[in-house]
């Protein structure tokens, strides 16, 4: 139990007194920045900046130097993550307009003048995507056997299957949803597929209105014969020619097809609540019910039509988006999988960790052996997550001189050995605590099931900080040894999940060391108690010390650079967004610190301006793999300083989340951070760069020859054996 059941009445201020924090208004800034609607100085907005991300992401499926089936997959992850901005951001942006909130941001941008921009730039981008969906990928497709059909183009016995199949699967589960004076209006669900149909009666001409549900439980893309077919017709093209099965005795006047994205992100008022676990459960109910914020559309609809549809949604002309069949693209997903090894990247096999490759995986006594020779820096997903942090774990569960288990969850798989690990530990007597993170967005259900799960098997589960999510990534382990308790780690980049972590790009620890082992009880003991005094030798913790920690070590680099010692930095991370960090390395710049970033999604940071930013530069890398890890480098006068965790620098991760960096203290650790930072920072590496607000992607020398791949060479390098 965490502190929804006995902490209940306590307000956020209350907890921020017990943790020595600044409240997350505040940021952490001076107080003339503390005012609403204060405009900061060459500021790229939060939106404006993910939109340009997605943008890159689009890039890499318009080129045609990356496999073909590897492009229709980014097709679907531009889609996706579109979706996902639509759901969270555009609806935030549209409450503040509905509620005439007009001051504009730290951007200067008002949100009525922001929507209207995002509204312009999003159509332009799915054009873009239905263009090279249309006009190069399914030709390319076509050539290669793999066929996307419309109704007339099947063969006899191409229609006779699918006829069938309509009959046999299909029809029974669609339910036609008929509008007219008994019939209110029905609820349409998020991100719902559906077929709007106007059908006539014959004998009064009068006309309805209907809608039918694309069933999610059924494919997407059905093959048009029984096996081995690589022709595939959209399921609502097949319920579209058979609309007449639905509507017996009417006349179909016209069909179209249309999508809405909802409101998805959750108002949980944890002061209030007596049950945090309940009240979430109860909110994700409500969540599927949030009102509108886009309506896409296919071409073509007549104007009336779609008036008609947007007044009974509630949706504004300018968050209607047209575009060609086929709607939602994130379904491509499952034509990618499709086994055409030509059209794919070249397999590759993650290797176990060089520090762990000589284990008996059935020896847990020697996997914690081999910790106690040095620390392991783990490097995914070219060094195994499986063979290092989930065996890790497995061990000690399965080790007798295990004592207890303590661990954080943000998100995980759906069938994890993880969770399954700490169950076996649990029931074999050993302590074990869970932190879960149940607020962790679009995972909320899947880690309610999991808190539930374990609890019933005797974990302790709670639920970190009110007020605060749980981000950090820790995992500590107490074993009985001949000299006494000894005390093992993990602290990663990245989540607790074997799945991602094949695609994502992270870092992580396996340590013994005294003092981190130690940093890690006392964090430990805050998220599951109260420990509001506790100082680390290793890590910084956010929200008491990590903001801090991180700008005083900026500013240590602006008076090495003024008192002519070795200064610089680089960061490597997913997003720069906080405005006080943005103005710090202005400041730094325009001192002479030389300030090298490689940046994966949104950043605030305008480079090369003059007097300003010269000293800049910032580069995204993007590709086979989803860039994650987190790496701080300050050269510190020669006497360099390297952190790694889970923290970018936005305001939600500085200030409304627990989060951890560790100091990565060996050299030949080091020698690999600054390896990677090199290769996203090369100029012989193909990458986007930023000037001002502006990406160019680099991606062929002065030749025309394709620059070095980052993933690619990655992969190279483990699998020579090397670190």
């Amino acid at each position: 139990m965490g502190f929804s059941l006995p902490f209940a009445a306590h307000k956020c201020e209350v907890q921020a007194r017990l943790l020595e924090i600044h409240l997350p208004d505040t940021h952490g800034l001076p107080k003339k920045w503390r005012m609403r609607g204060v405009k900061f100085q060459n500021v790229t907005d939060r939106e404006l900046s993910w939109l340009a991300f997605d943008q890159r992401v689009l890039e890499l499926a318009e080129d045609e130097r990356i496999p073909l089936l590897e492009r229709v997959r980014f097709l679907a992850i531009f889609s996706s993550n579109l979706d996902e901005f639509f759901m969270v951001r555009v609806a935030t942006l549209m409450s503040k307009i509905e509620n005439d909130m007009n001051a504009p941001n730290v951007a200067g941008i008002a949100p009525k003048e922001l929507m209207s921009q995002i509204s312009s730039i999003t159509r332009a981008l799915i054009e873009r995507q239905s263009k090279v969906f249309h006009e190069d990928i399914i030709p390319k497709l076509h050539d290669e056997g793999i066929e996307f059909l419309h109704v007339d183009d099947l063969n006899e016995a191409e229609r006779t299957y699918v006829d069938k199949l309509f009959r046999d699967r299909i029809f029974p589960v669609l339910t036609p949803l008929a509008v007219d004076p008994s019939h209110p209006f029905p609820y349409i669900s998020g991100l719902s597929l559906n077929l709007a149909v106007i059908v006539k009666n014959e004998e009064t001409h009068e006309e309805f209105f209907a809608r039918v549900k694309v069933p999610e439980i059924l494919p997407r893309f059905i093959a048009t014969a029984k096996s081995g077919s690589t022709r595939f017709i959209a399921i609502e093209s097949l319920i579209a020619s058979n609309l007449q099965e639905l509507f017996p005795g009417m006349v179909i006047e016209e069909h179209y097809c249309f999508r809405i994205t909802r409101n998805q992100d959750l108002e949980l008022d944890e002061e209030e609540s007596e049950d945090l676990l309940l009240s979430l459960e109860q909110e994700l109910s409500r969540r599927r019910f949030g009102p509108p914020v886009r309506l896409e559309i296919e071409n073509g609809v007549d104007v009336s039509l779609v008036e008609r549809l947007a007044n009974e949604l509630g949706i504004s002309e300018e968050n209607i988006i047209h575009t060609s069949l086929p709607l939602d693209l994130t379904a491509l997903n499952k034509i990618a999988d499709l086994g055409f090894p030509a059209l794919k990247f070249e397999k590759f096999r993650s290797r176990t960790a060089h520090a762990l490759s000589e284990v008996d995986s059935e020896d847990t006594d020697l996997f914690f052996a081999a910790i106690r020779q040095g620390e392991i820096l783990l490097h995914h997903p070219y060094e195994s997550f499986t063979s290092s942090v989930v065996r890790f774990l497995q061990c000690a569960a399965q080790d007798p001189h295990v004592l207890a288990i303590k661990q954080t969850l943000y998100r995980t798989s759906g069938d994890s050995p993880i969770v399954e690990a700490l169950i076996e530990a649990a029931e074999a007597g050993k302590q074990v605590l869970a932190v879960i993170e149940i607020r962790a967005r679009f995972d909320e259900q899947a880690n309610v099931r999991w808190a539930r799960k374990l609890e019933a098997a005797g974990v302790h589960v709670v639920y970190g900080l009110m007020g605060l999510k749980t981000h950090a990534k820790l995992s500590l382990v107490i074993r009985d040894e001949p000299q006494g308790l000894r005390r093992y780690c993990h602290i990663g980049t990245g989540n607790y999940n074997p799945k991602t972590a094949r695609m994502y790009e992270d870092l992580g620890i396996l340590s013994n060391d005294t003092e981190l082992t130690e940093d890690l009880t006392k964090l430990f003991n805050q998220l599951s108690g109260f420990a509001p005094q506790s100082t680390y030798s290793r890590l910084l913790v956010a929200p008491r010390t990590l903001r801090s920690g991180i700008m005083e070590r900026i500013d240590r680099e602006i008076e090495n650079v003024k008192s002519g010692r070795p200064a610089g930095i680089q960061f490597k991370l997913n997003s720069i967004l906080d405005e006080s960090f943005v103005e710090k390395l202005y400041e730094a710049s325009q001192a002479g610190v030389k300030i090298e970033l490689v940046i994966r999604g949104i950043c605030a940071v305008q480079p090369g301006l003059k007097g300003v930013s010269e000293n800049i530069t910032v580069k995204s890398i993007l590709g086979r793999f989803l860039e994650h890890s987190r790496i701080f480098h300050f050269v510190n006068g020669g006497e360099d300083e390297y952190w790694i965790g889970s923290a970018d620098l936005m305001g939600r991760n500085l200030d409304r989340r627990v989060e951890s960096l560790i100091r990565v203290d060996k050299k030949d650790h080091h020698q690999r951070l600054q390896a990677i930072i090199d290769l996203g920072l090369s100029d012989q590496t193909s990458s986007w760069q930023l000037t001002g607000t502006e990406w160019t992607r680099k991606s062929l020398d002065s030749n025309g020859n394709s620059l070095i791949d980052v993933h690619a060479t990655m992969i190279k390098h483990y699998a020579k054996g090397r670190q």
